[in-house]
């Protein structure tokens, strides 16, 4: 089996998906990968945006459109360069975390996607199912389910 040459990895900016993306980076830094940092996003709803501006005035554009995903892949890339890995991408993607991860996958022709486990315990994901559940299923390449949370 060949080293993987592109690895995918998503991030919402939260803590649990940082922890996916050290792993992801850490693996690109071992094998000498490209890392392809993602961040799925949905559009603010006009009513919420013209309240963020009333109360934000001209700050209001760092909490609508893509702003607050590009701040989770600027982070993401700095924890990615921290964790050894050199030939890093970002997209910031509209849409639904499991279209867009699935999307970019093959539009990035990674051979690896790597996302966090959070939601396969929970009583909605089981229910609704979750982005990691949903990625084993549709992604045409191999998932590694990171082990981000406490299982609760």
């Amino acid at each position: 089996m060949s080293a993987y040459r592109t690895i995918l990895v998503g991030t919402d900016g939260s803590d649990t998906s940082f922890r996916a993306v050290d792993r992801a980076a850490q693996l690109a830094a071992a094998t000498g990968a490209k890392l392809v940092l993602a961040s799925a996003y949905s559009p603010m709803p006009a009513r919420e945006r013209l309240s963020a501006e009333d109360r934000l005035g001209d700050l209001a554009y760092k909490v609508q459109g893509s702003t607050p995903a590009d701040d989770a892949l600027r982070a993401a890339r700095e924890r990615a360069v921290a964790a050894g890995a050199r030939d890093i991408d970002q997209a910031a993607v509209e849409g639904d975390p499991v279209d867009v991860m699935s999307r970019l996958t093959k539009d990035r022709g990674a051979d690896l996607v790597v996302v966090g486990n959070r939601g396969l315990n929970s009583l909605a994901g089981r229910i609704l199912g979750s982005v990691p559940a949903n990625l084993s299923h549709r992604s045409p390449c191999d998932v590694l389910i990171v082990h981000t949370t406490d299982g609760k």
